[in-house]
């Protein structure tokens, strides 16, 4: 089936004060898109992706769906390419700007919100607040109009490859050895997994996961507590819009890359999806490697981020899909199941795609499997 890819954009409306992203002027966002359809085929209906820091129109799922007959358009937010100083809740009004405009634009009267890998907490957030708009403030206190925004609510989620959140996956892969952020390449050997030196190798005890899961909780409440402390620090000297970018080290260590019989699944032992863990926990790509006082409270706290798609979850009405891939290096089947289990709406289920990587890149084969999952899925209700 022929596809047609057409790039677009638009530019919505931005009250804040603070600006995290480069050029342009203020008062305005620019938020790129791609629509990509089957060239002969009219549909009232569009699958809408959109990840935090976007990119992913190119991914498999997505052109494979729209090579299966479906319109799919993916949704950069303001931050394309750079989370640095992303604001979760920044990303969700770019998102509602994005159903408000292709409803206008192209008049889809159904929208189904395409989460895959990050983009899974995101649109449980958004649908979240589109259903329940309470929002008037960004986690470090900065005025945001979520609750005024008018966000229109999907017609039903995707779960595609999804984590839980960036703040729940950042907890789970920080390593907890790290006891001072100051010193971070000194580090406790106990819980150095890294170390051919650390005393508990796998597979691990049940008593050594726990106390390194509480190690790591520890350590991400720890960063939480010195940036709060530095937000009150500005605030109380007269400069209440000034920011402070940081680095965080060790960000990729994880029991389930050094011990396959942690959250147990088809993946290949001793990788990550970024690939050597040990070399990615300290590499310039790690996952929140660089960022902002603003950006952590609102996009990788444990305790304070919003984006959380187990609670998120619970509030939501919509018809949801969940797919879990059994191999996939970066989302584990526990993330699978603790979202399906979350899921507040009657209408859920939960598909298994034995032996699936994270990007069908590996099995390519196996992603006619996941586009019929979602195709029966859509098909039986009536989208």
């Amino acid at each position: 089936m022929a596809v047609v890819r057409e790039p677009y954009g638009f530019v919505h409306a931005d009250t804040s004060r603070l600006k995290e992203v480069y050029g342009g002027p203020t008062g305005q966002v620019f938020v790129e898109c791609m629509r990509i359809r089957p060239a002969a085929v009219d549909s009232k209906t569009v699958i809408l992706f959109s990840h935090p820091i976007g990119g992913g129109s190119f991914l498999p799922l997505v052109n494979a769906l729209a090579h299966a007959g479906r319109h799919v358009i993916y949704c950069n937010p303001r931050y394309r390419g750079n989370d640095t100083a992303l604001i979760m809740e920044k990303c969700v009004l770019d998102l509602g700007a994005c159903i408000a405009d292709l409803k206008t634009r192209f008049g889809y009267e159904k929208v189904v919100l395409g989460g895959w890998s990050g983009g899974g907490s995101l649109s449980l957030f958004y649908q979240d607040q589109a259903e329940h708009p309470t929002i008037t403030h960004t986690p470090s206190g900065d005025p945001i109009d979520i609750a005024g925004a008018g966000l229109q609510p999907a017609d039903a989620i995707l779960l595609l490859a999804a984590h839980i959140s960036r703040s729940v996956t950042m907890t789970e892969w920080l390593d907890p050895s790290i006891l001072d952020e100051d010193k971070p390449y000194e580090r406790d050997v106990g819980l150095n997994i890294y170390d051919p030196a650390c005393p508990d190798q796998p597979p691990y005890s049940e008593a050594f996961v726990a106390r390194f899961r509480e190690a790591q909780v520890a350590r991400n409440r720890r960063i939480t507590a010195r940036v709060k402390a530095t937000l009150a620090e500005l605030k109380a000297s007269g400069d209440p819009d000034a920011e402070r970018p940081f680095i965080v080290a060790g960000t990729m260590c994880d029991v389930r890359w050094t011990d396959p019989a942690q959250d147990p699944s088809d993946r290949r032992p001793g990788t990550c999806y970024l690939g050597e863990p040990k070399i990615a926990n300290d590499g310039p790509v790690g996952l929140g490697r660089f960022t902002t006082l603003r950006s952590w409270l609102s996009q990788w706290s444990y305790d304070e981020s919003r984006a959380n798609g187990i609670v998120n979850a619970q509030a939501i009405s919509c018809p949801v899909l969940v797919i879990n891939n059994t191999a996939d290096l970066a989302c584990t089947p526990s993330h699978a199941d603790r979202l399906f289990e979350a899921v507040g709406s009657a209408d859920k289920e939960i598909v298994q795609i034995k032996d699936a990587d994270h990007y069908y890149i590996e099995r390519s084969d196996l992603l006619p499997q996941a586009v019929g999952a979602v195709e029966t899925w859509l098909a039986k209700r009536g989208f």
